[in-house]
């Protein structure tokens, strides 16, 4: 395979898995677990053909003095090692690994994160070319064996990307451990929740007294409640997996006003599809009408009130999603 196949080979797998990455932040539901499949594929499958890059082109870079380029390609190379290696480490550890307070999964996505502007500041305008359309897209007339040799060298990557994959899980099952489709490790059913927030902001302060939830928006009725007139418009008590994108879930019991009873108080408008669910914080999430009427604004955790970290006085949750969408400290509830 040539340099600029492999060049392009990189690209498309790093973005590929980091647009897996970013789906797997909110996909909770079973149905979507083949995402979390491609993902471990294709990042096992990006660390081996990155591995062949770095074999190929640092000893040339070396002997022609390209500084500059070096560590750039070297920036690209630790954040991508980084992201790959956190998740590795955290499918093979067998529990949850915390380094100061942030669990390996937290690491592996910040480290995928600050691969984005790494990724355009290396491929800059030159690279960006390999992704044209042109003369690579003919097949070669000099040697038929170049097909040939770019098929074999995907199909590889894709074993070494399946066999990577599959080596995780059949450890876990090995040592009787388990994780859920995610990859989260399960914690004991029926507990509170730890306290844990995706960018890891403190809890804010919030008097119950002085709390107040708006809904507004395309409604009938737009409305400013204090808590007792919010849990005055009914009650729900549901079973949910908290499945939070530190790497840990947990099956446990939540209480309080179902979000389909204050969608009613409100009347959504003919045309209304939306319902954005906010936090003191300016974190939230987006659901369809139809979702959030499927939706609980807890205020109770397992028969005792929210705690300050769980989002007290007010949470959301949100079944078949990632803790992500759990908006904490909910203060306002528009409908567009």
């Amino acid at each position: 395979m040539s340099s600029a196949a492999l060049d392009r080979l990189l690209g498309v797998l790093i973005m590929a898995v980091l647009a897996t990455g970013l789906w797997t932040l909110r996909a909770g539901h079973a149905s979507l677990a083949a995402v979390y499949v491609a993902h471990g594929v294709l990042a096992w499958a990006l660390a081996a053909a990155v591995g062949w890059k770095l074999a190929r082109s640092v000893p040339r870079a070396l002997a022609a003095r390209r500084w500059r380029s070096l560590a750039l390609a070297g920036a690209v190379a630790a954040a991508t090692l980084a992201a790959i290696g956190g998740g590795v480490l955290w499918a093979a550890s067998g529990s949850i690994v915390q380094l100061s307070g942030w669990t390996l999964v937290t690491l592996h996505a910040y480290a995928g994160i600050a691969l984005v502007p790494l990724l355009i500041v290396h491929l800059g305008r030159r690279r960006w070319r390999l992704f044209r359309p042109g003369p690579w897209l003919k097949a070669p007339t000099s040697s038929a064996d170049l097909p040939r040799r770019a098929v074999l060298a995907g199909g590889g990557l894709a074993i070494v990307g399946l066999a990577g994959w599959s080596a995780g899980w059949l450890l876990d099952a090995f040592r009787g451990s388990e994780r859920r489709f995610t990859g989260s490790r399960w914690l004991a059913a029926g507990g509170i929740p730890p306290a844990t927030t995706f960018f890891g902001e403190g809890t804010p302060t919030i008097d119950p007294n002085a709390w107040r939830l708006a809904v507004r928006g395309r409604v009938a009725r737009p409305a400013i409640y204090d808590l007792a007139t919010f849990e005055a418009l009914g009650s729900g008590h549901w079973r949910a997996v908290l499945d939070c994108t530190s790497g840990w879930a947990m099956e446990t019991d939540w209480a309080g006003v179902p979000t389909a009873a204050i969608l009613a108080a409100a009347e959504p408008e003919p045309g209304a599809t939306r319902v954005e669910v906010r936090s003191i914080t300016g974190w939230g999430a987006g659901l369809s009408l139809e979702e959030a009427a499927r939706t609980l604004l807890a205020t109770h955790v397992v028969g005792e009130a929210l705690p300050a970290g769980n989002g007290a006085p007010c949470r959301l949750v949100v079944p078949d999603r990632r803790g992500l969408d759990w908006v904490k400290w909910v203060v306002d509830i528009e409908v567009a």
